[in-house]
């Protein structure tokens, strides 16, 4: 049996929105993609990505010949998304709803995955690293926000994984690559 996500109701979810674009308007929310790296061409992955609020930079840093797959376990933030595309022409942005961890993405095609802001909500966090393990190349990067946790706690989860070896800290993420 595959252990579920816990999904926000929609009424969170929309004052979640609400916040969010408020806050956007003082301090434009891709600027953080800026410093993870990604080049033109690459496959980037926003597991969790709520709204969207970073998609429109995501795809502009991995250019037309990359991709970045949108995918989150709530219905209102693939509609979200879906807007955004729409919006901006985002033409290679492409939303998808996860189901349990898997993300429907294929086997070692991502370049980079980022999680933002939400690893303190995962209940079953081997089951959450393999995923990104399975979706992520072999010398791909995968970016996670310690989320509403102490660091010490984010930390422990990634190398009790044994999946995982932390190559970077900053104040805000771990950075980390496959083992």
């Amino acid at each position: 049996m595959k252990q579920r996500t816990e999904k926000m109701p929609d009424i969170a979810f929309r004052i979640m929105e609400a916040i969010f674009n408020i806050m956007d308007v003082f301090s434009p929310p891709g600027k953080r993609l800026d410093n993870f790296g990604i080049k033109k061409g690459f496959v980037v992955v926003d597991y969790g990505c709520g709204p969207g609020r970073h998609i429109k930079r995501a795809s502009e840093l991995a250019g037309e010949n990359g991709k970045v797959y949108a995918v989150d376990i709530h219905e209102l933030a693939v509609r979200s998304v879906e807007k955004k595309i729409e919006k901006y022409g985002l033409k290679n942005v492409s939303p998808g709803i996860i189901e349990g961890y898997n993300s429907g993405i294929s086997n070692k095609s991502a370049d980079l995955i980022y999680a933002l802001d939400m690893f303190h909500m995962i209940r079953n966090t081997g089951e959450f690293l393999r995923e990104f393990h399975r979706v992520l190349k072999g010398d791909g990067r995968l970016i996670l926000e310690d989320g509403h946790q102490p660091r010490e706690a984010a930390r422990k989860k990634v190398n009790n994984s044994g999946l995982w070896k932390i190559v970077k800290e900053n104040k805000e993420y771990l950075e980390c690559i496959p083992v």
